[in-house]
């Protein structure tokens, strides 16, 4: 066994911004969100087995090549409303909050991140099904895609 540590994965994210109850109205019109809780200058949005946490605090320059990949059912509609609720295009995936905060939306369906069987139902996304490219990227590895 190696004396390094395995990176499992992520349980959650933070970034800041510069008002909860904006960034919570902003989060809200592109996406489905459940409000995990809030504490003091912090919220948690609910991603099923997984959390994006928001911090009010003093905004900073708007990211350039940091990013975090935002997964979502649907990648079009996903930029689309994030666009509407007022965040700008920053590249084909990518979009900028009202806070500079780079997010980059991917479609569950297309790359290898895979969630278990039991968070995909209780996220009422059973029927989301993956590429062929990213089940044979799966498999490569020797993980057996969850759907």
């Amino acid at each position: 066994m190696s004396e390094r540590a395995r990176l499992v994965g992520i349980n959650h994210v933070a970034i800041e911004v510069g008002d909860l109850d904006e960034a919570l109205d902003f989060y809200g019109k592109a996406f489905d969100v459940t409000l995990r809780g809030r504490a003091g200058a912090m919220a948690f949005l609910d991603m099923g087995d997984q959390f994006l946490a928001l911090e009010a605090a003093p905004t900073q320059a708007p990211d350039r090549g940091r990013h975090i990949g935002i997964v979502v059912d649907d990648r079009e509609r996903a930029l689309r409303l994030l666009e509407e609720a007022g965040g700008g295009r920053a590249g084909r995936n990518d979009v900028l909050d009202p806070w500079g905060n780079r997010l980059q939306i991917v479609d569950y369906r297309e790359v290898q991140f895979t969630k278990a069987p039991s968070v995909l139902a209780a996220m009422g996304l059973e029927g989301l099904e993956k590429t062929e490219q990213a089940l044979a990227e799966l498999r490569e590895k020797g993980i057996e895609p969850a759907g």
